[in-house]
């Protein structure tokens, strides 16, 4: 009975470790709010991963950063190096326009591309009209909206704390 006691608690502390593991922006992407309306809009995961999946991440975040510049696509050695002019960029045209005011929004920016994450409280916003907005920097590559509308149920994005 002892032995199995024993047993029973060290699964419980290498279970509980894992699910304890540290979520970190480890490359430190730009992830920012720009607007915040909606009360009960749930926080994104954004750009948190555990080391783990750090690690993993970190030869493919290489070559697909440089594959940009080799191409002949970024005037920049590695499109990550956009990420913060292009987050400054966006974040200052959504403070200098009310457009989406009735929206809780976060955006995350990797390699050029911006994924739009949150809640809207007006079911005329489309992800169309989202990436149109985000879309007048030049240097935006992809815009990927994924923002929860009125009556829907469960967000469509990862959450930061499920």
């Amino acid at each position: 009975m002892q032995y199995i006691l024993i047993a029973l608690l060290a699964t419980l502390a290498l279970t509980s470790s894992a699910w304890a593991e540290t979520m970190k922006n480890w490359f430190n992407d730009p992830f920012i709010q720009v607007r915040n309306a909606v009360p009960d809009c749930p926080l994104p995961l954004g750009p948190l991963v555990s080391e783990e999946e750090a690690r993993k991440e970190s030869h493919w975040r290489t070559e697909r950063g440089t594959s940009c510049w080799l191409a002949g696509q970024c005037s920049k050695p590695n499109s990550y190096l956009y990420d913060a002019p292009i987050a400054h960029a966006v974040q200052a045209h959504f403070s200098n326009d009310p457009a989406f005011a009735r929206s809780s929004l976060w955006l995350t920016f990797q390699r050029r591309f911006v994924w739009v994450e949150g809640c809207s409280a007006d079911p005329a916003i489309n992800a169309a009209a989202l990436e149109a907005f985000i879309r007048v920097e030049t240097d935006v590559e992809r815009v990927i909206v994924n923002v929860r509308m009125p009556g829907q149920g469960k967000a469509p994005y990862p959450l930061a704390h499920p």
